[in-house]
């Protein structure tokens, strides 16, 4: 629910069930009122998300059945605002309630401030939570932003006596304009247990509720998931200050899902799950995920999750999923395009390809939530084939390759220059460049690829690369053959990556991290101008 009645303090406070409204100049916030019993709570912090030229989603959580009332201002004191909103939170989405707030200054400061109202007693307001973000500029102007990927996978959740999901505070303290999260938000498949054995000898001691034991499969124990990290101080920090932009990629369902998928493999059976295929569990977490993230909703696809953003006139963002639409996973050899060989699928394909030559900014980052020229195995106990994109035959494109192949063609075709790759996924980070004159297929720009992950989560890789698109690799720091796979993050292999863009040059400046904040590689890249 959402409307925009003007209502003073009082007549707030006397008009049950009163509904949203926009307000300039003064605030919409009654006084505060003790009884904490029937006050409502904002347990899990504050998101903002998905912000850009037309304004951004703000998002929050309490505890009861309660009115969410936002208000948005370009001074910290709030002594002046620009406009309010409500909205109500409600028993079917977990009392989690998020709203777009439009119509905001270019490259500006917003301070928000959200308290919920409790329904059966309007006179009951929570203690205001207070958050931040930018605005897109309006002129060319620098621009940063960090990205990563795979928060509390493997079992690696939340050890207070190691300091929690530090990589967050880290990324924080980088000051970032915005935060990309490119897949695997949450472990919905893995267990959080108390305790977890570490290589070196010692115990992992975890955080860890009741809904965490186990696989999700019910609509709480998938909500669960989200609400564990939002547990962590780091991420609640992290997300009052940073706005974030998210996608999905597998573990938000379950490792290496595709749509349909029969629930019967030695995995599936090793999480006991009781449904029997895959598509009651998208199903559930695809709305999990849009109740618990600041994404925008979008009105001819409720559950989408691909969707471009525009940050001022460098940069557009152009986030792709590669999960939802895909084809069966097997042996990926097909060598015409067609259902089998499908990865965005033929909609998804002709939006990006679309929008892509409709963008104007000088840059285009395309958030993938799978690297396009590593091997990523379904399964390497039983090979089953790819996972991803690639093949690792060094060949001509087939199977999902053809979809890229197409996409690349069609950008070097239209002249579409400057796009750059991010994405996460394997749990290292790595930096590829696409050179042609080393690729199988040769029909394309070259262009980067920048790998980065985990943020919080087991270490692993480092996987081959495959020919067919030329990929060089330029840097990788993933674990060592005698350190094995599946490192804690304590053994200082987490990464994320930093990209800034120069306002007077627009040269992109990207930077390789780990989370104790060094600077592993570096490398600057020029725009090119048609």
């Amino acid at each position: 629910m959402k409307s925009s009645l003007f209502l003073t303090r009082r007549s707030l406070l006397k008009s049950l069930g009163a509904g949203g409204l926009v307000s300039a100049g003064s605030s919409i916030f009654a006084p505060y009122i003790s009884r904490a019993a029937d006050r409502p709570g904002i347990p899990h912090g504050l998101q903002s998300g998905d912000v850009s030229s037309d304004g951004a989603m703000i998002w929050a959580r309490t505890d009861i059945s309660a009115r969410m009332h936002v208000e948005v201002s370009t001074v910290e004191s709030f002594n002046s605002i620009l406009k309010g909103i409500s909205v109500d939170a409600l028993p079917e989405s977990d009392f989690t309630a998020k709203v777009l707030m439009d119509g905001l200054p270019a490259d500006q400061d917003i301070f928000y401030r959200v308290r919920f109202q409790n329904h059966n007693e309007p006179a009951l307001f929570s203690a205001p939570a207070l958050g931040r973000f930018r605005t897109p500029p309006g002129v060319k102007k620098s621009v940063s932003f960090v990205w990563s990927g795979d928060t509390a996978g493997q079992g690696w959740g939340i050890d207070e006596s190691r300091g929690g999901m530090r990589c967050y505070e880290t990324m924080r303290r980088n000051r970032p304009d915005f935060f990309i999260h490119s897949g695997d938000t949450v472990y919905a498949d893995g267990a959080v247990l108390p305790e977890q054995k570490m290589p070196d000898g010692g115990v992992w001691k975890n955080v860890t509720i009741e809904e965490k034991l186990k696989a999700a499969e019910t609509l709480a124990e998938f909500r669960a998931a989200f609400k564990y990290n939002l547990m962590d101080r780091n991420v609640l920090a992290f997300n009052a200050e940073v706005p974030g932009f998210y996608q999905w990629d597998d573990h938000e369902v379950t490792d290496n899902w595709w749509p349909g998928q029969p629930l019967t493999n030695n995995d599936h059976r090793a999480k006991k799950y009781t449904q029997a295929n895959m598509m009651t569990l998208a199903a559930r977490a695809s709305r999990v995920f849009h109740e618990f993230l600041p994404v925008r909703p979008n009105a001819y696809e409720p559950g989408c999750i691909y969707r471009r953003l525009s940050y001022g006139p460098s940069l557009d963002l152009f986030f792709i999923d590669m999960r939802s639409y895909r084809a069966p996973n097997g042996d990926n050899s097909q060598t015409a395009y067609g259902t089998a060989a499908h990865l965005l699928g033929p909609e998804q394909l002709a939006w990006l390809k679309r929008e892509l030559k409709a963008s104007q900014a000088t840059w285009k980052i395309i958030a993938s939530d799978m690297p396009i020229g590593l091997y990523v195995a379904d399964d390497w106990r039983e090979n089953s084939g790819s996972e991803a994109v690639a093949q690792n035959d060094n060949g001509a494109p087939l199977g999902r390759e053809l979809e890229i192949a197409e996409t690349l063609s069609f950008m070097k075709r239209e002249k579409i220059f400057n796009t750059v790759w991010l994405t996460a996924d394997v749990h290292y980070t790595a930096a590829h460049y696409y050179n042609p004159d080393k690729a199988a297929f040769q029909d394309f720009e070259p262009f980067w690829e920048f790998v980065s992950g985990p943020l919080h989560a087991g270490t692993f890789g480092p996987n081959p690369l495959d020919g067919t698109f030329g990929p060089e690799l330029r840097f990788i720091k993933a674990p060592s053959k005698d350190q094995g796979v599946n490192l804690p993050p304590s053994f200082d292999l987490q990464f994320f990556g930093h990209v800034a863009i120069d306002g007077n040059t627009e040269v992109m400046t990207v930077t390789l991290k780990d989370w104790n904040d060094v600077a592993l590689w570096s490398v600057q890249i020029e725009p090119k101008m048609v």
